[in-house]
């Protein structure tokens, strides 16, 4: 199902509203937390508030795959300065695209503070309202891990700024052990809160569910996992997460990889949590997704382009169903830059913004993916780990034994990780995922090397954009990086 989403301008829902008689001269009235959050209606305005904000260009709609996509192997995009300098690991503290993802990260976290603040006050359905709480703690957790996957230390706000003497207007970074901390937390909140899948009202997939909130939690163990302050029970813990999910049978791979990405059969089983888009004539954002992968004889701008030696060598021969939907060189006969065809909407309107494919943000291949990568990261030994991301391999028409992953043809940790990095790049192309697997499996410099680039050490980390620096004089940079 679609999901109605209304936006909440600014990030202190400061609505201005008037129920005035006509014509009487009399001020406009301002809708404040102490004056809005009163029924169950404005608790689930408020939370569509905070979704609202994952729609827009400079989050969830473009600038996700510019951070996450560009600065790996996969994706090409070189048609303006930000792009470019992403694409060739030259950027700046000055590159706008940094800008807006710390920006819109923070906006969205910013809303969600002030529903967990104020919607726990509301006189309303219990579990309703333990479930848009839990929402809202889900995206404050989804916020931070975004930020501090991607600049380390970032300020830890866990309430809404309320003046202009507030102490939290000018924040230091929090370190981000600290802040993976706060991260698990609220998705422990989260899956204890929210509905399962299966309960949600209307089957709503624009909330997000307890199946959800484990899949990220998961991600994040995972991701604390390969830093340098792990906690020793991360790879469990995580594994733990995904059993939960795959235990709750609420999920499951469709039968066909194509189907997962067409927009007429968006919210399936599969998906766990979505950015949800369009159509406009439903009150809800359309985007401009496809414009921007697309060449110009399918109507796009063309600004986005696949790496030619990814589409030449990314997927081997017998792998023809993934690679087939997800890249393609022509359109009819005519040959054109290798592009990104993973996401189809037949309603696209040429030349326009209006695309309604969703942003899939956790799927439940991934959910296989990562129990495999537990596994190993526990213990390598276990057959158990081929488990997972061979079904992965199976739904994508690797069948056959030789094509399927043992000790036979992956007999190490290190050989089963380098297979990894490859099946999720296949499996995961251009959802989001690229940059920060690598990262996590410590393959970052090796996979970059072979295109030219030579990935330095202070690259993990993107700057502390300098106009949030200018700002705040507490804010500090990232090693290397323009003091």
């Amino acid at each position: 199902m679609k999901k109605n989403i209304f936006l909440i301008a600014g990030a202190g829902l400061m609505l201005m509203a008037s129920c005035k008689k006509q014509l009487e001269e009399k001020p406009y009235s301002f809708l404040s937390p102490t004056n809005f959050y009163k029924n169950a209606t404005d608790a689930q305005t408020a939370i569509n508030g905070v979704f609202s904000a994952m729609q827009a260009q400079t989050h969830y709609q473009r600038t996700v795959w510019l951070i996450a996509e560009l600065p790996a192997d996969h994706l090409v995009g070189i048609t303006t300065q930000e792009r470019a300098e992403l694409n060739q690991f030259k950027w700046t503290p000055s590159n706008s695209e940094i800008a807006n993802w710390w920006r819109s990260s923070y906006l969205m976290i910013s809303r969600a503070n002030d529903v967990i603040k104020n919607v726990p006050g509301i006189n309303m359905d219990v579990t309703n309202r333990n479930h848009i709480v839990g929402n809202a703690r889900f995206l404050r957790a989804l916020g931070y891990f975004d930020l501090v996957r991607n600049f380390g230390d970032v300020p830890l706000l866990l309430r809404p700024i309320e003046t202009a003497g507030d102490s939290l207007l000018f924040p230091s970074r929090t370190p981000a052990p600290e802040v993976y901390k706060a991260i698990i937390e609220d998705l422990q909140f989260a899956e204890a809160n929210c509905l399962p899948e299966n309960r949600i009202p209307g089957a709503n997939k624009g909330m997000a569910s307890s199946g959800a909130a484990a899949t990220l939690l998961a991600k994040v163990y995972l991701q604390r996992a390969s830093t340098s302050f792990a906690d020793a029970q991360d790879n469990q813990n995580a594994l733990a997460a995904l059993n939960r999910v795959i235990n709750s049978k609420v999920y499951q791979l469709l039968p066909r990889y194509q189907d997962v990405f067409d927009n007429d059969k968006k919210n399936g089983p599969e998906h766990i949590f979505s950015v949800q888009f369009g159509p406009v004539t439903t009150g809800i954002t359309s985007n401009i997704i496809l414009r921007m992968l697309y060449p110009a004889q399918l109507g796009g701008a063309g600004p986005f382009t696949v790496n030619t030696t990814f589409f030449q060598n990314g997927y081997s021969a017998a792998d023809s169903i993934r690679s087939r939907w997800n890249m393609a060189n022509r359109v009819g006969s005519t040959a054109v830059a290798p592009f990104v065809y993973k996401y189809r909407d037949p309603s696209y309107v040429a030349n326009s913004n209006n695309s309604n494919v969703n942003w899939i943000v956790l799927r439940y291949a991934d959910v296989l993916l990562m129990q495999s990568e537990a596994l190993n990261n526990i213990n390598p030994a276990d057959p158990a780990k081929f488990a997972g991301v061979d079904s992965v391999r199976s739904r994508a028409g690797l069948k056959d034994p030789a094509q399927q992953l043992d000790f036979s043809n992956t007999p190490t940790r290190e050989a089963f990780i380098d297979s990894l990095v490859k099946d999720r790049g296949r499996e995961l192309f251009i959802e989001g995922h690229r940059k920060y697997d690598l990262i996590r499996l410590k393959r970052y410099k090796e996979v970059m090397a072979p295109l030219g680039i030579n990935v330095q050490d202070y690259q993990f980390l993107l700057p502390i954009p300098q106009t949030e620096r200018d700002v705040n004089r507490n804010l500090g940079q990232n090693d290397v990086y323009p003091k």
